[in-house]
């Protein structure tokens, strides 16, 4: 049993990395399909629905655009067609055109792909439009009128901050790594330095301050910010790559050049310092 566990947890810790990795790359696509590609690949089949007939002739059409006048009434005749009696023929053929298309579509995953190709192609040129100088006055100026929207002026400018925050032009970038004596003096905690601080910080201490991002274990996607007059921070020799890793683990994952000394007559486990028996994990 003890073997069975240790081996357990060991192929656990293998294969749930890489098993979550693909279950949230599954469902981010999922939700794409759905919510982008699927509405997307709806319209072009519209599209093709209105635009076939006017362009092309009888003998030109595909087989799901011809719809024969039997089946018409069988279509009628059968439970599922009993919505459509009394409305038009031409309405039901229609509708029988768009059913058939659309199980030639689905069974031709090319196509299903469509959606997701249109979409980025719209985006790229929806960049492309406002990229220049005229399309972002007129994005702003009807930002401006959506904005004043109820209910959605409450919602937008937040999303859009977040938004830029990521994405923008401007985001936001960690100087450097730094330690901090926070929550207390005493306790040092490794921090990413973002900007200089508010004036008020500078009136209130006499001195320059900086601001400086707490991240919280196992996401380091928040945390605390934090005014910490320049001469009490001390940099560290990390990177940002490397104090993310730090964050996200716990501090188990601390670069080989700043780990402790190996004290005698123990090994290092996992490449990591090993801790001597009978001293405590806390740092």
């Amino acid at each position: 049993m003890d073997d069975f566990k240790r081996f357990f947890g060991r192929g656990l810790a293998v294969l749930l990395p890489s098993v979550l990795t693909l279950w949230l790359l599954w469902q981010a696509f999922v939700f794409l399909f759905n919510n982008v590609a699927e509405p997307i690949n709806r319209g072009i089949r519209v599209v093709v629905v209105e635009l076939a007939p006017r362009v092309t002739n009888e003998k030109q059409r595909p087989a799901f655009m011809i719809v024969e006048e039997e089946a018409i009434n069988e279509y009628l005749a059968s439970p599922e067609g009993r919505p459509f009696r009394g409305r038009s023929t031409e309405a039901v053929r229609i509708h029988l055109v768009r059913k058939q298309l659309s199980e030639f579509w689905s069974r031709h995953w090319y196509l299903q792909g469509a959606g997701l190709v249109v979409a980025i192609m719209l985006i790229y040129l929806a960049g492309l439009l406002l990229g220049n100088y005229l399309g972002r006055r007129v994005y702003s100026r009807v930002e401006k009128l959506i904005a004043q929207i109820p209910g959605f002026k409450q919602v937008y400018p937040h999303v859009k901050q977040v938004v830029d925050l990521i994405m923008g032009d401007r985001k936001v970038a960690f100087r450097r790594v730094v330690m901090v004596q926070y929550p207390r003096r005493g306790v040092w905690t490794l921090g990413l330095v973002t900007s200089d601080s508010l004036i008020l910080a500078h009136e209130a201490t006499g001195r320059p301050c900086i601001a400086v991002f707490i991240p919280s274990t196992p996401t380091p996607f928040t945390g605390f910010c934090i005014s910490v007059p320049k001469d009490e921070a001390i940099d560290v020799p990390m990177t940002i790559d490397e104090a993310i890793r730090f964050f996200i683990t716990g501090g188990t994952l601390v670069p080989e050049r700043l780990a402790p000394p190996q004290a005698p007559g123990t090994k290092p486990v996992d490449g990591r310092a090993a801790v001597p028996p009978g001293m405590g994990t806390q740092g």
